[in-house]
């Protein structure tokens, strides 16, 4: 049974239309295959998909740059002048801003000033200025954060000088502030015979202590200790 002619228009379905490329794309990589080894021809052939990935077949005996230098030799055209000719061009653009910039560096220096006239003095005193304020804001800017930073740690070394000599005097107005020491009225740790509970004694200021404002209870805590 003859197989129909198959109408040559889109394939409107993505997955028959992928399915359809990589197969025809096999078969005409095998026929340019069959051409490099029975013919001895040299063949290129580079396919770009629907999804834009680059499938590629070169005769192994040469290389694509090789058959493009062929083409333009035999055909009698430059491929690459016209895009060489926009490289110089950017080329010299890029020398010339590069000219122009040490040019205007120099000038900013004191040097080669005899060309200029006096309008372009006037711009480039006003451009120096203008420079040197830029700066000055920013030097100041660097400044301020730094003794902003300074003022912050000399805070905290002030408060904790405070701290310390908050304790300090506390210490020297009442010997027993915090724990008792062994010399004191109070044995720091009680302990009992047998393996009994160890207790730990603190003094606290008569200010801590609430039954101390109505002249009873006494000034001692204790805090069993855990084993």
């Amino acid at each position: 049974m003859a197989r129909g002619k198959i109408q040559i228009k889109r394939i409107e379905n993505q997955t028959n239309r992928q399915v359809t490329y990589s197969k025809r794309r096999n078969g005409l990589f095998k026929k340019a295959h069959e051409l490099t080894v029975l013919c001895d021809a040299k063949v290129s052939i580079i396919m770009i998909s629907s999804t834009q990935k680059i499938h590629e077949y070169i005769s192994p005996t040469t290389t694509t740059k090789h058959l493009f230098d062929q083409y333009q030799k035999a055909v009698g055209v430059d491929l690459w002048i016209s895009n060489y000719e926009k490289m110089q061009d950017h080329l010299r653009k890029l020398k010339d801003i590069n000219k122009n910039l040490r040019r205007e560096i120099r000038q900013r220096m004191g040097e080669s000033l005899n060309d200029l006239n006096y309008d372009q003095i006037v711009n480039l005193v006003e451009d120096v200025d203008d420079s040197l304020r830029k700066i000055r804001e920013r030097k100041y800017k660097v400044i301020g954060n730094q003794i902003e930073t300074s003022k912050k740690k000399l805070r905290n070394v002030e408060e904790i000088h405070r701290k310390i000599l908050v304790e300090f005097d506390a210490r020297q107005e009442d010997p027993h502030y915090g724990l008792v020491d062994n010399e004191g009225d109070y044995n720091s740790v009680l302990g009992y015979p047998n393996g009994g509970p160890r207790i730990i004694a603190l003094r606290m200021p008569s200010n801590h202590h609430p039954n101390l404002h109505s002249g009873g209870g006494s000034d001692l805590t204790t805090f069993a200790l855990l084993e």
